[in-house]
């Protein structure tokens, strides 16, 4: 679970605008932290399946909002895409 603080940090950090919580780049930055964060305690705790679904669910829409970004803005999705580290 990601904390409150380290949450709002990521988006502060992502946001478009001053009450930006929704737009497709913060969303992606708080799935990539969270997803992180899962990929770390699934190293230690390998049978631990029901989280594993979870890792498998978050990538898979994180994935759904950059298809979609790529879709409306490629300069928004590129510029993502290289703050990200993802490409």
């Amino acid at each position: 679970m990601l904390a409150t603080k380290k949450k709002q940090a990521v988006i502060k950090k992502n946001q478009i605008h001053d009450k930006d919580t929704g737009s497709p780049e913060v969303q992606v930055a708080v799935l990539s932290v969270q997803i992180d964060l899962l990929a770390k305690h699934l190293k230690k705790h390998k049978k631990d399946n029901h989280s594993r679904r979870g890792l498998i669910k978050m990538v898979a829409d994180r994935r759904t909002h950059l298809k979609y970004l790529e879709r409306k803005s490629k300069p928004r999705y590129v510029a993502l895409m290289k703050k990200m580290e993802l490409a």
